[in-house]
């Protein structure tokens, strides 16, 4: 959506940024009178923190299946808020989006599983410690059981981000070159595909179509070897996404 970033207050005249705060209200009054002072810029990064500590306190108190739960919930609300376009720019598709959408999916099936082992538990209590400060287990330490939500989780920040790499493209009104457009369209395909798997790939597979979502964001921001390098990462996907 594109916003006025820029407000001043009606009532007491301070200025802000709604960029960094989030809110349209005065931060010296209270009031949410104010109006917008620059031109409309696409913003879908909304504000908002990621903070699993009060779930994490209750590890000794609450069942395995119930902490999966409240982590769920948490993921989702930051999912569901965060976006990649901040005041007009790209923003990177970052670690701590993609392990909050990967204890989404890991909290899933902890919750609805009638028996964990301990290395699916371990996983799952490993990722809500960490997450939150952006950190994910290597692809060594994804156990087999829940290789599926690694893979769609990913597959899922891809496209997302994607969707936001388009509108942050067409706000700039500028035209991809032919091996822009085909890197684009062949990430989606990548994205497709592993969705319809399910996200059933290996993890490192994964691990790649962020290595390559990255690259290519980089590209279009103008470096061109990052571009190359997401051209040739992509075009290894072609065989490595299915098996």
């Amino acid at each position: 959506m594109k916003i006025r970033g820029e407000r001043e207050c009606k009532e007491c005249g301070t200025r802000w940024s709604y960029y960094e705060t989030g809110s349209i209200g005065c931060p010296a009054c209270g009031s949410i009178r104010s109006v917008g002072i620059d031109e409309r810029t696409e913003h879908t990064d909304l504000q908002v923190a990621f903070d699993l500590t009060a779930v994490r306190s209750d590890i000794d108190d609450v069942p395995t299946d119930d902490l999966a739960e409240r982590a769920q919930e948490r993921c989702r609300d930051y999912v569901r808020r965060r976006g990649f376009v901040n005041a007009g720019q790209l923003r990177d598709l970052d670690d701590t989006y993609l392990a909050a959408t990967e204890l989404l999916h890991v909290a899933d099936i902890v919750a609805r599983e009638i028996q964990l082992d301990d290395r699916e538990e371990l996983y799952f209590l490993s990722l809500l410690r960490d997450a939150d400060d952006g950190e994910r287990p290597p692809v060594e330490e994804v156990p087999t059981t829940l290789r599926t939500a690694r893979g769609l989780a990913y597959a899922n920040a891809v496209r997302e981000y994607r969707r936001d790499v388009r509108t942050w493209i067409d706000e700039r009104d500028r035209a991809l070159t032919t091996s822009e457009r085909t890197a684009l369209e062949t990430l989606g395909e990548h994205v497709k595909r592993i969705r319809m798997l399910d996200g059933d790939v290996e993890p490192r597979t994964a691990e790649q179509l962020i290595d390559a979502t990255r690259d290519l964001a980089n590209g279009l921001r103008g470096d061109e070897l990052a571009f190359s390098r997401a051209q040739d990462r992509l075009e290894g996907l072609e065989f490595t996404a299915v098996e």
